[in-house]
C-alpha cells in the first residue's frame, strides 16, 4: 500500500480532535457544539407541539423528527452566499440534511414521544472537511439531551433512545485509504465515502463515490473498516460527553 503522509502528519485511521460541549445554546431542549479538528458544528434540538399535517391526515401514531442544515457564510475561506438570499436551498443542503434526519430517526422510538415534533438544527460555523458526518454525531448528542428533557419533566414515561449514532468521512487518496478527511484531503480523494452507523455496529448508511478512479471490493473494506474503528471512537467521545451532563 502507497505510503501516503497526511498534511496534519495523522496516521491513516486517526480522527481529527473531536470535542462536544454540553449545553452551547440556552433556549433548545439539546445543544451541542462539537468540534472535529477545524469543523466546527451547532446542533440544536427544539420540541414542539405538534406533528406534520400528513402524519395528522393519515392518523400516524407518536411524533416526528425533522432536520435542517445550513452553513454559515463565513463558515469557508470564501464567504459564501445565505441561501434565504437566493430563495432556494441547494442540492447539496437538501441531501445532507435529509441524511442527518434519516441517521436520527434511526435511533428514536417515535411513537414514544407522543404527538410532539423534535426539530433538529444543524448550522456550520467552520467547514474544514466531514460537515454532515460531524452534524450527525453531535445532534445524536444534542437529541439524547432533548430527550432527557422530556423524562425530567415527565412528559414522557420512558426513554425512546434506541442506541446513539455517528458517522465518519473515509475515502482514497493517492491509492491509501484514510479516515476523517479535512478538506484538503477531500478535495483531492480519488474516493469519497460517508458511513453512519449505530453504537452496536449496525450501517445506517453508506454513501461511496468513486470521484478520480474505480476502486475494489478490497479497498472498499479496507474504508468500511477504518470508518468501523472511528465510528467506535466517536461513540465513545459522545458516552464521555453525556455523562458530564448526569
Amino acid at each position: 500500500m502507497p505510503n501516503y503522509v497526511r498534511n496534519d502528519n495523522r496516521q491513516v485511521n486517526e480522527l481529527r480532535p473531536v470535542a462536544i460541549h454540553l449545553g452551547y445554546q440556552k433556549h433548545p431542549a439539546g445543544s451541542v457544539l462539537i468540534e472535529c479538528g477545524n469543523t466546527r458544528v451547532l446542533c440544536a434540538v427544539s420540541i414542539q407541539d405538534g406533528v406534520p399535517r400528513w402524519m395528522r391526515e393519515q392518523n400516524t401514531p407518536g411524533g416526528w423528527l425533522t432536520c435542517e442544515y445550513q452553513m454559515l457564510p463565513s463558515a469557508t475561506g470564501q464567504r459564501g452566499q445565505r441561501e434565504a438570499v437566493r430563495g432556494k436551498q441547494s442540492g447539496r443542503t437538501q441531501e445532507i440534511q435529509r441524511l442527518i434526519g434519516r441517521s436520527l430517526r434511526s435511533m428514536v422510538d417515535l411513537e414514544k414521544i407522543g404527538a410532539r415534533t423534535l426539530q433538529v438544527d444543524c448550522d456550520v460555523i467552520d467547514a474544514d472537511g466531514g460537515t454532515r458526518c460531524a452534524s450527525i454525531t453531535g445532534a445524536c448528542v444534542a437529541l439524547e439531551l432533548a430527550v432527557n428533557s422530556l423524562l425530567r419533566e415527565q412528559k414522557i414515561t420512558e426513554s425512546p433512545i434506541r442506541g446513539r449514532v455517528a458517522a465518519v468521512s473515509v475515502g482514497l487518496v493517492d491509492g491509501t485509504p484514510i479516515a476523517d478527511l479535512c478538506y484538503r484531503e477531500d478535495a483531492r480523494a480519488d474516493v469519497d465515502m460517508n458511513v453512519v452507523m449505530t453504537e452496536t455496529g449496525e450501517f445506517i448508511e453508506v454513501q461511496g463515490t468513486a470521484e478520480g478512479q474505480t476502486f475494489s471490493r478490497e479497498l472498499m473494506d479496507a474504508m468500511l473498516d477504518l470508518a468501523v474503528e472511528g465510528i467506535r471512537k466517536l461513540c465513545l467521545a459522545q458516552k464521555q460527553a453525556l455523562a458530564g451532563a448526569e
